[in-house]
This record gives structure tokens, sequence and C-alpha cells, in this order.
């Protein structure tokens, strides 16, 4: 005899039809009437099914509309140094240019910029001391309407103070633009960045902000650029739900 809960079996038989394709990315789960009269089982019982099939972020459900197949990432994201550095000469930041190269629209909406003392975290990645004034700049990316993921970047005060990052402007192609700008000045060639990343579920005002579905962990991405000095002149603190994109790295190995 099958000893496992009605509603896991249920449950299994849709992933396995979500996860071979046979269910695909926006159609509609059957109703839970029809599923009950499918399985011979109750309402209740198939909506403990779907809950664990939503937790896996597999389906989302929608106020008197029913169960959907979740969509798979949005963006690919390509992540190598080649390709971070054809897109600087485009003039587009790197977000931008890859949504534009997939056809997609990217914004990116500048929510506060300002100076304030360093995290413990983001100073030794800085390799400056505790509290050393950074300037932070707040984003919110968008992708065709729809909020993709947030991004503090942090610069050294004593580099980018009196510059157009210490402004609460954008900037045209972005900070790295400013940095590698011959003229400009900081004058520095950004030549490696360096990522660690942490996968969590979302506290509930991420989830509010970035309308991530229940069942959906976020990605959070620290990313250190280095100029060629081997001297630090960003990190980014990224907070990426994890059904909005897919990540390639491609590394070079010497």
């Amino acid at each position: 005899m099958n000893s496992t809960p009605p509603f896991r079996r249920i449950a299994e038989t849709l992933r396995r039809d979500i996860l071979s394709g046979r269910l695909e990315p926006g159609d509609r789960l059957p109703s839970e009437n029809e599923l009950a009269d499918q399985q011979e089982t109750t309402r209740a019982t198939v909506r403990k099914a779907i809950a664990l099939l939503r937790s896996e972020g597999l389906v989302a459900s929608e106020q008197g509309r029913g169960a959907f197949v979740r969509p798979r990432p949005h963006l690919k994201m390509l992540l190598t140094g080649s390709n971070w550095r054809a897109h600087r000469s485009s003039g587009l930041s790197n977000f931008n240019a890859e949504a534009a190269d997939q056809g997609r629209t990217a914004t990116q909406q500048l929510l506060a910029v300002e100076e304030t003392a360093a995290p413990d975290e983001i100073a030794e990645r800085l390799g400056v001391s505790p509290n050393t004034p950074v300037i932070i700049r707040k984003r919110l990316f968008v992708i065709d309407g729809e909020p993709m993921q947030f991004c503090d970047g942090y610069y050294p005060a004593d580099l980018f103070r009196g510059t157009a990052v210490a402004e609460d402007r954008r900037i045209r192609g972005g900070v790295h633009s400013l940095i590698e700008d011959p003229a400009g000045p900081i004058r520095r060639r950004v030549t490696r960045f360096v990522e660690d990343l942490d996968v969590r579920l979302p506290v509930p005002a991420e989830a509010e902000a970035l309308a991530i579905p229940e069942g959906v962990p976020v990605v959070r991405v620290l990313r250190t650029a280095y100029d060629s000095n081997d001297e630090v002149v960003e990190v980014l603190d990224s907070l990426v739900p994890t059904d909005r994109f897919a990540f390639r790295y491609v590394i070079d190995v010497p």
C-alpha cells in the first residue's frame, strides 16, 4: 500500500508535468474541482498540493483565476569580461545592454544618493576601516515595467566626492563610464570583478517591493570591482529574485 499522503501524490504528478514541459510556463492548472474529481479526493487535499508547489516556486496563484505554472527567467545575464567590455563601448550600462540585446526595455530608477558610514562588510570589501565615509547610490532596475532587482552601489567618498557619483541624478552610460572616462575625474580602468552570492528567502518588505511570489528565493549578490592597480572602486550590493534571471558565468582558465 502506498503510504504517501494524497496531497503529495497530486503534487508529484503536477510537478512531473511542469518539469517535463507537459505543462508550460503560463499554463493554467486544472481547477480545484477538476483535480479533486480526477484524483477522487477533496478540494482541501488539492489545495494542500498546490500550496506545496507554490512554496517550491513552481506555480503562482491569482485570486479568482486559479493557479498557473510560473514563467521561467525573463532575462539571461551573460557574465564575462569581454562581454562587459563590449557593452562598455556601446555607451550603455551592462544591465541595460543585456536587456536591449534580448529585445527588452530596461530602466534604472535612482531611489537615493547619500554619503554615509560604510557597513562592516562593505568596508571590508573596499579595504577601508568600518564607518569610513562612502557614497551610496540606491537603484531599482525595471524591465518592461516590471521590478527586477534592487542594487545599492558603494563608492569610497574620498575618491568620488565632488563627482557626478555623489549627485542625485542618473549618469549617462552608468557609473563605470565615469570611472573609465580618460578625461573624467577618476580615470581608472576596471579590470576584475569578484562576486559573492547568498541565496535566501526574501523578508516581507522585499517580497512586496519586488512583487516576489510565495516560495521564490532571492539571491544577494555582492560584486566588487577592481581597477588595474588592484584597488577597489565599487561594491554593488544587489537583491535579485530568482524567477527573473538566468545567469551564465564563463570562466577563462589560462
